[in-house]
């Protein structure tokens, strides 16, 4: 069955070889889906026949977004600490172990239930690729669950159980780094792609964070980094000496932090809604990009300091307050997001691109920042099926 998407007003493809700009913007477009693919697309008027048809109606159609980083796997709500924060205290990381507590008690239907909820809620609003977590086990047995169930939501799971020291072994935590980088990895690995580690100040130091990023890379995993989030610190050139796939948040960074992306293939990966729920500073996204370093936006998507499943709403605060046009938002939001977890089949319209398309209720992607809050997504293909 083949699927046709035309009366395409503005048709984003991500791909600078049809338009002027790095969108590669084609107008009065179409598109043509076969087994799940990208098949054709270019003109309205030249596209051929199809099985079955969706008519834009004028509107804008674009890469489904690629939420690189989010914790969707976890129990339990943290709604009096944000208002504890909204009131004026600090965000320090250590509600982690509220949440900690909560998911080693729920059980494997309510985990699951939790993260398909809010995938669901994610693709509704045009994410159709997803990154997963772990991080709130912080044993063998709960982190091996979440890895589990993370890898039910999506191919892209990611092991962190380097996500804080547990309370059990607060005195010990070199003793928990090799619990981590031996039976926990061991365990957990048949589920993950990725390796993570929160490289900061009351959670893991750059010793403790190399260790587990070189323990998951020796049984295949990919590292990633949770770096310079709450401080300066040696997170983001971690990541750049391994190779890391994206360096995430990228709050606080040197001259030198910059360069250091700015040359490698690590991405930025920024978390406004993070600084949105935290009232943290921004990271500057302008410094990014100026210095020729590769952007992605994600949700960060957790119970603690961004919850928040929406892609739209990190784009306008990107806009709004890290100093990135609204095109370097939406690309960093979706081909971005691709490049951090090393996908080149999402994030772009192109021939032989899987098929995750975004129909907005607006005629151009410049609604997405204009008109923050107001649910755009009119209707999502999500690998070449309407959802």
């Amino acid at each position: 069955m083949s699927l046709l998407v035309d009366n395409i007003g503005e048709l984003v493809t991500n791909d600078p070889s049809y338009g002027d700009d790095p969108l590669g913007i084609l107008r009065d477009a179409a598109v043509v889906i076969e087994e799940r693919r990208v098949a054709w697309l270019g003109p309205g008027a030249e596209a051929p026949a199809a099985d079955d048809r969706v008519d834009a109606a004028g509107a804008a159609v674009l890469p489904g977004f690629v939420d690189s980083h989010s914790h969707v796997v976890f129990a339990g709500d943290r709604a009096a600490e944000f208002a504890a924060r909204m009131a004026g205290e600090p965000y320090t990381g250590g509600g982690i172990l509220t949440t900690v507590a909560a998911t080693r008690a729920a059980s494997d239907a309510e985990l699951r239930a939790t993260a398909g909820r809010l995938r669901a809620e994610a693709l509704r609003q045009g994410t159709t690729t997803l990154e997963v977590k772990s991080g709130y086990g912080l044993t063998i047995a709960d982190e091996t669950r979440s890895l589990r169930i993370a890898f039910e939501v999506t191919p892209e799971s990611t092991f962190l159980g380097a996500h804080l020291v547990p309370p059990e072994y607060a005195d010990r935590p070199d003793d928990y780094v090799e619990l981590v980088c031996g039976p926990m990895l061991t365990a957990a690995e048949p589920y993950a792609r990725w390796v993570d580690v929160f490289c900061e100040r009351g959670a893991f130091d750059a010793d403790q964070s190399e260790a587990v990023l070189r323990a998951g890379m020796a049984l295949g995993l990919a590292p990633r980094v949770h770096a310079n989030q709450l401080g300066p610190g040696a997170g983001v050139q971690l990541a750049v000496a391994l190779g890391a796939a994206s360096a995430d948040h990228c709050t606080h960074l040197s001259d030198q932090d910059i360069a250091a992306l700015a040359g490698s293939d690590t991405v930025a990966t920024l978390l406004p809604g993070v600084e949105f729920s935290t009232r943290s500073p921004y990271p500057d996204a302008r410094r990014l990009l100026d210095a020729g370093a590769t952007v992605a936006l994600a949700s960060d998507c957790n119970p603690g300091s961004s919850y928040t499943s929406s892609m739209p709403l990190c784009i306008a605060l990107a806009v709004r307050e890290m100093g990135m046009t609204a095109g370097e938002a939406l690309w960093s939001a979706t081909a971005g997001g691709a490049r951090a977890l090393r996908r080149d089949d999402v994030g772009t319209v192109r021939l032989g691109s899987r098929a995750d398309l975004v129909l907005l209720d607006a005629p151009s992607y410049l609604h997405l920042a204009y008109r923050p809050g107001v649910p755009l997504v009119r209707q999502v293909i999500h690998n070449g099926v309407l959802m």
